[in-house]
């Protein structure tokens, strides 16, 4: 499976912080990112103003990062993990939100990469990027993340 989560020098890496409802809260560099189990995605992006654009992604799926940081599931309630919610933000300014439901193989099973390579090029200095493959366009494809948080505090109704 990964790692065990630990501190990661900083060096001149970027780094993206894993923080939120998590045992093993992190900051992990591409480095880091290449300890899980590397899958690929070739990805077509339909961009309304600079047309298709197709790329090579290589990287961790987000799914399998999260899980080894502990998110706080609640195992005496069912499909708690339902409730927990992912915001990824990019160094730019972009940002993406993912329900865990999308990314857990129980439930929708998105191969969601954090890719550490684009197009045989590694993404040491700039940083992981959210990879989507199923979104037509592109628009929850995050550069440079810099932040994940995985929020689990909404209750449920019943």
């Amino acid at each position: 499976m990964g790692q065990s989560l630990t501190q990661s020098p900083a060096h001149s890496l970027a780094s993206v912080a894993l923080t939120g409802d998590l045992a093993r809260p992190v900051r992990l560099t591409v480095p880091d990112l290449l300890a899980w189990p590397q899958h690929r995605a070739r990805v077509s992006f339909e961009c309304a103003t600079s047309g298709v654009q197709h790329h090579r992604f290589e990287g961790p799926l987000l799914h399998d990062v999260l899980h080894d940081a502990g998110p706080g599931f609640d195992p005496a309630r069912r499909k708690d993990r339902l409730r927990f919610l992912i915001a990824v933000a990019g160094a730019d300014g972009h940002h993406a939100l993912l329900t865990w439901a999308e990314i857990d193989p129980d439930f929708g099973h998105a191969p969601v990469l954090l890719a550490v390579g684009i197009d045989d090029t590694p993404l040491d200095r700039a940083g992981p990027q959210l990879v989507l493959p199923q979104d037509r366009c592109g628009a929850r494809h995050i550069s440079g993340i810099n932040a994940i948080r995985v929020d689990g505090r909404y209750p449920s109704w019943t």
